[in-house]
């Protein structure tokens, strides 16, 4: 199997660790995640003029009709530099679904705002009692006359306080945790009942939480009650690219922690020299090698649509959320009380590890999934 980049990977992969070593030192970073909505809106537009907002959308849109290889190699190299701008938000998920499911109208309206860095987008599908089960929906759509009226409230919006639109994820039939009966509704973050309470999450990422009362929606995506088949491919998607952004910010803590071994002096010599913490820093080498070559496996399954590759999918999940953990925890140690200060960019990757486990599910939620995609038979699989 071939790993290797094309040209046209390879250049946008220089491109974007250029980007980042020029504008997302540490100081640098801090200042755009103190900035309001935790990003630049001139770095966002640097995206734009440079064509990365465009590569995941087809070519009949604007794009460059990008796959998952194109997408590991943009979130990777954000994962390294902890780059804030709000990507998988909106051109991700807000951006995949109106691609997905738009009608042909809307997507000629937004998808070229998107790709020129005029639209903010968001997606918001989780409320409070749902934990990480997508499917668990109270948020009421109801047909009023012709219009659609959303009633209800979504938590955690990734992007929901800079959005200037929603789709959002309502049910029209059904019991709460039915999978039928869900519908995606697109939403004007100015229309009238909508209010966002915004806030920021633990690694300086802004997040909102919506409520809708009496709520006009502007369109529906996709068919009426046909929400979860259409987003859950959108999703899938997402947590490959969310996985390999956790893999630059593991190479980063791995570089980060090697170089300080070298240059800490303990004892008159470098704590590098140390064998105990020489074999941490092997376990540490070890989890981020196995997470790149699970990534690999899942991004090439995907874009070949093998039959394995929900189950690579969910297992990179769960070797990510954990080898995150023991490679953070492990930085932090190495790095002794430095290591727990802001005044180091080891915390801020940790926490940023630590929200990248928590998206879509965790770890553990994740190794439930894939024990029981494992465990069906494959009959029942297959259909």
């Amino acid at each position: 199997m071939d790993f290797n980049l094309s040209e046209e990977q390879t250049l946008i992969r220089d491109s974007i660790a250029r980007f980042v070593s020029e504008n997302y030192a540490f100081d640098q970073r801090n200042a755009v995640v103190a900035m309001e909505h935790g990003f630049s809106a001139e770095h966002w537009q640097q995206f734009a003029e440079l064509g990365w907002l465009s590569i995941p959308f087809a070519e009949e849109h604007g794009g460059f009709g990008g796959g998952p290889v194109d997408t590991m190699v943009i979130m990777q190299e954000f994962g390294r530099g902890l780059v804030a701008e709000p990507y998988l938000a909106t051109v991700m998920l807000f951006g995949g679904l109106l691609q997905a499911g738009a009608s042909e109208q809307v997507r000629e309206n937004y998808i070229p705002q998107i790709i020129a860095g005029e639209l903010q987008g968001a997606f918001a599908y989780l409320e409070r009692q749902s934990r990480y089960e997508m499917t668990d929906v109270v948020t009421r759509a109801d047909k009023d006359g012709e219009q659609w009226v959303l009633n209800g409230e979504k938590t955690v919006v990734l992007n929901g306080g800079a959005a200037d639109k929603f789709i959002v994820l309502a049910r029209n039939a059904g019991e709460q945790s039915e999978e039928a009966g869900l519908t995606l509704f697109l939403v004007d973050a100015s229309s009238t009942g909508v209010q966002r309470t915004v806030y920021r999450m633990t690694d300086g990422q802004e997040a909102a939480t919506l409520s809708f009362k009496d709520v006009q929606v502007e369109a529906v995506i996709g068919a009426v009650g046909d929400g979860y088949a259409l987003m859950t491919p959108i999703v899938d998607d997402a947590r490959l690219a969310i996985c390999a952004n956790a893999l630059g910010a593991m190479e980063a803590l791995n570089e980060k922690t090697l170089e300080y071994c070298k240059t800490r002096e303990q004892f008159g010599v470098a704590i590098g020299s140390f064998q105990a913490l020489q074999h941490r820093m092997v376990d540490m080498f070890g989890a981020c090698e196995n997470v790149k070559s699970l990534l690999l496996r899942a991004v090439c399954a995907a874009q070949d649509d093998d039959v394995d590759a929900r189950r690579s999918l969910l297992a990179l999940k769960v070797m990510a959320g954990r080898a995150g953990r023991l490679i953070g925890g492990e930085a932090i140690q190495l790095h002794g009380g430095m290591g727990m200060t802001d005044e180091l960019s080891i915390g801020f990757f940790v926490k940023r590890l630590m929200i990248i486990n928590s998206l879509f599910g965790d770890a553990d939620y994740h190794q439930q999934l894939f024990a029981a995609l494992v465990n069906t038979p494959a009959s029942s699989a297959a259909a």
